[in-house]
């Protein structure tokens, strides 16, 4: 069996505030395989966009990685030069980010930034580096790629600029790409779009993608497997299959029975009570017992591992799975 692309083993990234110490990665531990899909899901404010911040060295003070590794490809992330991290980020580690205004210029031309972004780590005349951003503008449903090259980001609408930033992210197939939210801005013919050229990437050429949503319905068509996140770790993993039909975690069963099409018409939406905590005052023993409706006096201890034979989670008193 080969190795994993992507190892991250303990990871903590804390934010020093005047208030305290808000952890808002504590503890996460995950592997990732070249062409595998992960699905990285939870409430806003669980960490998942944290957690992909850490893995590309995109993490600004007051925050900071304060224990854990990361290795990917073998080499370690946490520590690395930021010479070296900068040489690995966009040619073979790329990130889409929610809102793209966030990585586009608004005073340069599409073609000028993505072609900037192709001669940052290639050798390549601008006219190659502008053919290959049409190319990849194509790919994600921009139409006429060759003419909205010289078009400015005002000029595009919030989803087309979204699809400019995932263009951008494809411009050098990276080998892993950490997409967080990346298609909420799209309408759903577009989103089917991307989703299917992402999943075509990852088994044509390897690609490893980190897929962070609220969407579980957009996770299980995408995902190999499946993390879900609450106050900075993860509660359950496995397959996104096995873990979105039957979970095994409350937390887990929870957010899926919020989900409207969980309800039947005229049917009030069921919600988990209370909200997350506070990064800051985290819970001690199991974080999601105040909102628990299994939660007894057990859950003020540690959770211990829950496992089946693919599946984990951390809880005191698991949901049931029939074989």
């Amino acid at each position: 069996m080969s190795a994993p692309l992507l190892e991250v083993r303990d990871l903590r990234t804390h934010f020093l505030t005047r208030a305290g110490v808000a952890k808002a990665v504590d503890g996460v531990s995950f592997s990732l395989g070249r062409g595998e899909i992960l699905g990285l899901v939870g409430e806003s404010g669980s960490g998942k966009s944290v957690t992909g911040f850490s893995l590309l060295g995109l993490v600004d003070p007051p925050g900071r990685i304060v224990g854990g590794s990361i290795r990917f490809d073998g080499r370690e992330l946490v520590g690395l030069p930021p010479a070296e991290m900068r040489a690995l980020r966009g040619r073979r580690l790329a990130m889409v980010f929610q809102d793209p205004q966030a990585t586009l210029n608004p005073v340069l031309s599409i073609g000028a930034q993505m072609a900037l972004a192709v001669r940052a780590h290639e050798a390549v005349s601008e006219r190659a580096a502008l053919a290959r951003a049409a190319a990849v503008l194509a790919r994600v449903g921009i139409p006429d790629a060759a003419r909205r090259l010289g078009a400015y980001p005002h000029e595009f609408s919030g989803g087309m600029r979204q699809r400019v930033a995932i263009a951008t992210a494809l411009l050098h197939g990276p080998d892993l790409i950490v997409a967080d939210e990346p298609t909420t801005a799209l309408d759903v013919s577009i989103q089917a779009q991307i989703l299917a050229e992402m999943k075509s990437l990852a088994a044509e050429s390897g690609t490893a993608l980190i897929w962070i949503s609220h969407d579980l319905a957009t996770v299980s068509a995408l995902a190999d497997r499946v993390l879900v996140m609450y106050a900075g770790r993860i509660v359950e993993t496995g397959p996104v299959g096995a873990v979105l039909r039957a979970p095994i975690h409350p937390y887990t069963r929870g957010l899926l029975d919020s989900l409207p099409a969980m309800a039947a018409p005229g049917q009030r939406l069921r919600q988990i009570p209370g909200t997350a905590p506070s990064l800051l005052a985290v819970p001690a023993g199991c974080a999601f017992a105040p909102r628990c409706p299994r939660a007894d006096a057990a859950c003020g201890a540690p959770p211990p591992e829950a496992r089946l034979p693919d599946r984990l989670a951390l809880c005191h008193h698991p949901i049931e799975v029939a074989a």
